[in-house]
């Protein structure tokens, strides 16, 4: 199982801050994001925005990072400051 967070706007664009994910075979960020894209129109809004980032154990990376049992996915939106 891998924990799946949530942050800012997204964690009330979804209505959760976090949610477990079975790992299969060679799954990758791009993987997951298209899963939860299937959960309906809002997680589907979402998950494919253009700006949308992705951290495994809370390290920024790509939609290419191979995950495994017992990491941490998080999804954000871009950090602005200001």
């Amino acid at each position: 199982m891998i924990k799946v967070l949530f942050f800012a706007r997204l964690r009330e664009q979804l209505a959760t801050d976090s949610l477990q994910l079975a790992v299969t075979e060679n799954m990758t960020t791009e993987h997951i994001r298209q899963q939860l894209a299937q959960k309906g129109a809002t997680w589907a809004q979402v998950m494919s925005a253009d700006t949308l980032l992705v951290a495994v154990n809370q390290e920024i990376t790509d939609w290419s990072h191979s995950v495994n049992s017992g990491d941490e996915v998080a999804f954000f939106p871009p950090v602005t400051g200001g």
